[in-house]
């Protein structure tokens, strides 16, 4: 029976990737003693030389069941480190491919104390990926993405101005205090892309750095007081969507002094607007050292 795969194709161009995409698997992550379970999608590829007509798509999702599956009866201790494990089996399984890449998104719960309710496992977004040449070094990603609240400065500013006229009486406390605004949903990302070889960075620490950057984090569970407290909380810190992207690169180089310079952070703050047709975004692509200059 001919290997179809291999044979000559019609047309003969190089693939970048082929593979498989979104294989959902459970995988298990183990870290400071703490095991937690995610329900992952994964996808990989290896590149695809001009001359040979089909990747052997199987392979993937060989590889896939016995190292991915492997970490619900055993641990990992990071994403990143289950990703290399799987490039470099793609890259003995795939004899052809000059390199693999492999990336997984899973939804993350953290545990958060809510004021008047204890606490309350509240869901975030991470991914992990490696690109694996086989002839060079890895690099890996970690990413995260958070879902917070944002108050409007400008329209905060505008709103004031229109009660400051209107009642003159109170310019003096109204120069004090928050005045209404325009608010978003806003969804925040970070993904680093470093060398293999870097120290490795918590998802959690990305997650914190990127609420701080919000005017406020949400939370599934609120009553009235805890709501009264959250907008509060947004209205006495309103930013821009540039502001939320700005502050998040800041406090990712106070949390981390010591990063090295050719990480590569990608920050994208994106606003769900409530009062326009259309979402705001603003992002930031940059090494940690053209950050620091």
């Amino acid at each position: 029976m001919p290997d179809v795969q291999s044979l000559r194709p019609r047309r003969v161009f190089k693939l970048s990737r082929v593979g498989v995409t979104r294989v959902r698997k459970p995988i298990q992550i183990e870290r400071s003693g703490v095991k937690v379970t995610l329900s992952a999608e994964i996808d990989v590829g290896v590149d695809l030389p001009a001359t040979q007509k089909g990747s052997h798509l199987s392979r993937n999702i060989e590889v896939i069941e016995s190292i991915v599956d492997q970490s619900v009866r055993t641990p990992q201790k990071s994403l990143e480190a289950l990703c290399i494990k799987v490039a470099s089996t793609l890259l003995e399984r795939h004899d052809y491919a000059t390199y693999a890449q492999i990336l997984i998104e899973a939804d993350y719960f953290i545990e958060r104390s809510i004021s008047g309710f204890g606490k309350s496992l509240e869901p975030y977004r991470i991914k992990a990926g490696v690109c694996h040449p086989r002839n060079g070094k890895p690099t890996k990603m970690i990413g995260v993405e958070v879902i917070g609240m944002t108050v409007c400065p400008c329209a905060m500013e505008e709103v004031r101005s229109i009660l400051t006229k209107k009642h003159p009486d109170c310019k003096e406390l109204l120069e004090k205090i928050p005045v209404p605004s325009h608010n978003q949903r806003n969804i925040a990302m970070m993904e680093l892309t470093s060398p293999f070889s870097a120290p490795e960075v918590d998802a959690d620490d990305l997650i914190d750095i990127l609420e701080q950057a919000l005017s406020a984090p949400t939370h599934g569970l609120l009553k009235r007081k805890e709501e009264g407290e959250l907008v509060y909380k947004a209205f006495t810190n309103p930013r821009f969507v540039e502001d939320v992207a700005r502050e998040a690169l800041d406090l990712l180089l106070v949390r981390f002094p010591n990063l090295p310079d050719d990480v590569e952070v990608l920050v994208r703050s994106k606003a769900e607007e409530s009062i326009h047709k259309y979402e705001a975004f603003a992002e930031r692509v940059a090494t940690v050292g053209e950050l620091r200059e």
